[in-house]
């Protein structure tokens, strides 16, 4: 037997979307990590060509081996590339720690990166300067960009040991830019003839 009674007031409860989602919670690096992808990808992505558009980039990590921050700027750029979103340029990034005694290593592992005295997440622009002799910085007359995108440490360096951070880094990422201009050309070619 049922009871009717009058109206009753019914109680909402209000939620976070991002605790209600089910989704593990993110810490403070997260955030920060979330926060430095935003600009770098803002900082090169040409914004005035679709001004009342929006493009979602969504990183998704599966497994962190080290050197998490520079992988998911080097995924979203070539996400991008593949969605065909204009860039001012494409951005290579790179992890490099430094040892107690000196040392500079590249592309760390996770393991490497915590026994480390400091590490450098560096973001550097794709350049010409990869394809030509190091003897030359300028093309045609113009000066080539040798600029530095982002740049986020971690423990204590001194501007020295940052130096030759900056210097290995950009070392190591002229070969990156030689792969991704090779490995991107023939898709941006492919697409170009598609279209036409």
């Amino acid at each position: 037997m049922g009871r009717r009674r009058g109206r009753r007031r019914t109680r909402t409860r209000r939620r976070l979307p991002s605790r209600s989602s089910g989704s593990p919670k993110q810490g403070r690096l997260e955030k920060e990590y979330e926060m430095v992808l935003k600009r770098t990808l803002q900082s090169i992505c040409i914004l005035t060509i679709h001004p009342n558009t929006t493009t979602s980039v969504i990183v998704q990590v599966v497994h962190d081996d080290g050197a998490l921050l520079p992988c998911a700027i080097n995924a979203s750029c070539a996400a991008l590339v593949d969605a065909g979103i204009p860039l001012k340029h494409l951005a290579v990034a790179i992890c490099c720690c430094l040892a107690d005694s000196g040392l500079v290593m590249l592309d760390p592992t996770k393991l490497e990166e915590e026994k480390m005295k400091a590490f450098v997440y560096l973001v550097l622009p794709n350049s010409i300067l990869s394809v030509l002799p190091e003897e030359s910085s300028s093309v045609k007359g113009e000066q080539m960009e040798q600029g530095l995108i982002t740049s986020v440490t971690h423990g204590v360096m001194s501007v020295d040991d940052y130096l030759h951070c900056l210097e290995r880094g950009r070392a190591a990422t002229s070969k990156m830019s030689d792969f991704l201009r090779r490995n991107l050309q023939p898709q941006l070619s492919s697409d170009s003839s598609k279209a036409g």
